[in-house]
């Protein structure tokens, strides 16, 4: 019995469905890393591209590991235009408008260019204070 689901072929399905995500999430985790570590200087993009990559690991067993719970809120918390929104709809939603929003960012930057002066990723592109000191993010 415990080894019932080897003939089942809804398991097999399950597996390869959820093996082909993790390939094409995977994929799309090193282009997203390979253009974020494109902006940095040459020097740093070697421990920059390893940090990316452990912490991009760390963040997928973390979520795959809580995938269970996400898919358990169902329990409708308000409806809209007569459809039950739950938690796990919200969660789903705000994770879909993130990465549009991140992909054309990236898309923008890319073919337009970064604009010079004030830098509105403070906290995402760290600098020197003494660059800050200096006056360079404030420049017209």
């Amino acid at each position: 019995m415990l080894f019932a689901w080897i003939t089942d072929p809804n398991a097999w399905l399950a597996l390869g469905t959820l093996t082909l995500l993790e390939i094409v999430l995977g994929i799309d985790n090193i282009i997203f890393l390979s253009l974020v570590v494109a902006k940095l200087p040459t020097a740093q993009t070697k421990p920059r591209t390893a940090a990316w990559v452990a912490a991009a690991m760390v963040m997928r067993l973390a979520l795959l590991a809580s995938i269970a719970w996400v898919t358990r809120l169902t329990n409708p918390l308000f409806e809209l235009f007569g459809e039950a929104i739950s938690a796990r709809d919200l969660i789903l939603l705000l994770g879909g408008l993130f990465l549009i929003w991140k992909a054309s960012k990236e898309i923008h930057e890319s073919i337009e260019g970064e604009e010079e002066g004030l830098k509105t990723g403070f906290l995402l592109s760290w600098r020197n204070s003494t660059d800050y000191a200096a006056g360079y993010y404030f420049q017209p």
